[in-house]
């Protein structure tokens, strides 16, 4: 019985050893977080997202770094790894942290950012993986946003109203009806 485990055991790495290969890069394994939320304000122009990564058994080799945004109905990559629009976004990085600048910040930036690690040369499935993404809500701000708002909440009230009215009548009308 023990020799069985020892032929299984040796031809369990032998198995190992023909699918992966015989190199450190093909057990790379990377993990990547990021903040599930962050909140900005127009006038601030400019806002910083944050990612960070772990890598081991990876090769030396600096790694991809990609950004997505999705939007409701679509997505747009905006850093494979160079970013698309230069003047909008950029990113910076130092060792494991990465952090996708976004200038010119308007409340049409709002969207799931998703930040993406890459070793290219490595083999391993698990050498490239993406974040859970950051959801960033952009509003606005100044004497615009306040009337924008409190022109909503009039809208809302009026239609509540109105709502409120048309049942209070049709019951009215229905126990009236009823007598």
């Amino acid at each position: 019985m023990a020799s069985f485990n020892k032929l299984k055991n040796v031809l369990m790495l032998v198995f190992d050893w023909i699918l992966y290969g015989a190199g450190v890069a093909s057990h790379c394994q990377v993990t990547v977080t990021q903040p599930r939320f962050q909140q900005a304000d127009s006038s601030m122009n400019n806002v910083s997202l944050t990612c960070t990564f772990s890598a081991s058994g990876c090769p030396s080799s600096p790694p991809e770094i990609l950004w997505f945004r999705f939007l409701t109905n679509s997505h747009q990559d905006l850093c494979t790894p160079g970013c698309t629009d230069h003047q909008k976004y950029k990113v910076h990085s130092s060792e494991n942290n990465i952090l996708l600048e976004i200038k010119d910040l308007t409340v049409d930036d709002s969207a799931v950012y998703i930040c993406g690690i890459a070793f290219s040369d490595s083999d391993s499935s698990l050498s490239k993986q993406a974040g859970d993404g950051t959801v960033l809500t952009v509003t606005g701000s100044g004497k615009q946003h306040s009337n924008g708002k409190l022109i909503s909440m009039i809208i809302v009230s009026s239609l509540l109203f109105l709502y409120s009215s048309a049942v209070l009548t049709s019951f009215a009308v229905y126990k009236v009806g009823s007598k």
